[in-house]
């Protein structure tokens, strides 16, 4: 296998994981708040949450890079800690992809949140349960099947990133050159023959991923 394949395919599989992995220690507390909270702000918070879904990712890419320039806010304070740039690198990725996938995790939990039966927090109320042990040790696992699907479309959603992913990483072989990145070069060079094999392990790994959820889930049920 080409090894400029191989390299794209082992920073997207890095990519992918960080970011599910940090979007499930992020998302679970933001979406029982959306769920449970009555707080004015939230339809705000809904909306900053939600929009990735509306607003092309060049313009949030480019949002975020200058975000993330030396004279921005988050990257002057990690060149100043780290003496390095924080755009166009692996770390600006995952940054930028947390925030791209946000609502794709943060939604069906929320919602799956605003099902839970008041009576079961009462009862745990109680039995002296405080509020973080009753979101680690019941809700967490009541809505399971409802984590699993938000972290799946996270992982999945971010395997398939391009824009936000060029605008604030570029094209650095093995630190930012994701397989969509891969595929656009291989297009542009008119190389179809490389670009139908980088396509058809997006699509593979897609499809494979989803297969093994829903399986899953049917089993649950």
């Amino acid at each position: 296998m080409n090894p400029d394949l191989l390299q794209s395919l082992a920073v997207t599989a890095s990519l992918a994981a960080i970011t599910t992995a940090c979007l499930m220690l992020l998302t679970p507390p933001l979406a029982w708040w959306l769920a449970r909270t009555r707080h004015p702000v939230r339809p705000l918070v809904e909306a900053l949450v939600a929009l990735p879904l509306v607003l092309p990712p060049t313009v949030l890419g480019f949002y975020l890079l200058l975000f993330m320039s030396r004279d921005g806010i988050l990257g002057g304070l990690w060149h100043t800690a780290t003496g390095e740039s924080l755009a166009f690198t692996f770390s600006a990725l995952v940054i930028g992809s947390v925030v791209y996938s946000l609502p794709f995790v943060a939604q069906p939990i929320a919602a799956s949140f605003r099902t839970t039966e008041p009576g079961l927090l009462d009862a745990a109320s109680v039995l002296g349960f405080s509020p973080r042990q009753r979101f680690l040790r019941i809700v967490l696992p009541v809505h399971r099947r409802a984590l699993l699907a938000g972290a799946v479309l996270g992982f999945a959603h971010t395997i398939g990133e391009f824009g936000i992913v060029l605008m604030i990483g570029g094209n650095i072989p093995g630190e930012t050159r994701v397989l969509s990145i891969l595929l656009f070069d291989q297009v542009e060079a008119l190389n179809y023959a490389s670009a139908h094999l980088t396509a058809g392990i997006l699509l593979l790994i897609s499809l494979i991923t989803l297969t093994f959820t829903y399986a899953y889930l049917r089993r649950e049920s």
